[in-house]
């Protein structure tokens, strides 16, 4: 396949890529750093760059600024919203362009988008309850949905946390267990859905090919847990002192909104649609994952 992809070279999109490479499929990949083309591997400053007689079979959206890098500050909310909005609306002009739109749209978008809902398990036809990442999360998707219109098959990818070494989220949130403090947020009740980064990489090469399918798929492993169970089972890993919580209030001192929003609440989300599909995890259990990367 001829594919594009915009995050190509994040912690997602890096294995993603040698992945399609390794498959025998022509990658392009949007790149705000020039770089030298490669043997089925090149890359694009501008989506001006792609022809409009060029064929793509694919689109794998994957751009957007980390929701946990930095403090929920108004400039920031405005870089998380242009990177995940204008890089959708930018696809939308190129599809628009193209002599021939492209047949498959996997474009990402996270579990936030079902808001928070306590034990609640949440599959993909679950409603939502509103917030401001799930606001964004829904405009996100709204947007890529829109490619429909043109007759692409639109799969957004509802990501959970997403597990591995060499950055992410686990190099965060494994800080204190590096000093020998085993922690979690607030009264460690609230839901943490986690997916191992190979899972992640598998459960987009099987979207691309089965043609059947499309609608939101949730990327989440099998089972979540909580972020008390999260820390238990991190702990495992490190010599620390017995797990112990970061009260909310020092939390939301810290972090501000983005406490409540992404760390004191989650969502008890699972890969229903994968499930019935046929997908197999190579990592369904969080002892399987962390052992895997430890």
């Amino acid at each position: 396949m001829d594919l594009l992809l915009t995050g190509g070279t994040g912690f997602i999109g890096t294995p993603l890529v040698a992945r399609l490479r390794a498959d025998g499929h022509h990658c392009t990949i949007l790149s705000r750093q020039a770089r030298a083309e490669q043997d089925g591997l090149r890359y694009v400053r501008s989506l001006d760059e792609v022809a409009s007689d060029e064929s793509l079979d694919a689109v794998i959206n994957l751009a957007g600024e980390s929701l946990a890098a930095k403090r929920w500050t108004r400039t920031y909310r405005q870089r998380m919203e242009d990177s995940r909005l204008g890089t959708t609306e930018a696809l939308l002009g190129l599809f628009r362009r193209l002599d021939s739109p492209p047949a498959t749209l996997l474009s990402g978008s996270a579990v936030g988008f079902y808001g928070h809902q306590g034990d609640k398990e949440l599959s993909e036809n679950a409603s939502a309850v509103s917030g401001y990442a799930q606001g964004l999360c829904q405009r996100w998707e709204t947007a890529a949905q829109q490619a429909g219109e043109l007759g692409v098959r639109v799969c957004p990818l509802r990501l959970g946390v997403v597990l591995d070494d060499g950055g992410g989220a686990l190099e965060q949130m494994s800080m204190s267990f590096r000093l020998g403090i085993a922690s979690y947020m607030g009264g460690g009740s609230q839901w943490f859905s986690w997916i191992h980064r190979d899972d992640v990489v598998a459960a987009i090469c099987f979207l691309l090919q089965r043609q059947d399918l499309s609608g939101p798929f949730n990327l989440t492993a099998p089972e979540p847990v909580t972020a008390k169970a999260f820390a238990v089972a991190l702990r495992h890993h490190f010599h620390t002192l017995p797990p112990m919580s970061l009260p909310a209030p020092v939390a939301r001192l810290l972090l501000g909104e983005m406490a409540d929003e992404l760390l004191l609440n989650g969502q008890r989300v699972v890969p229903t649609a994968l499930l019935e599909a046929g997908f197999e995890f190579r990592y369904p259990e969080l002892e399987q994952a962390l052992a895997a990367i430890y």
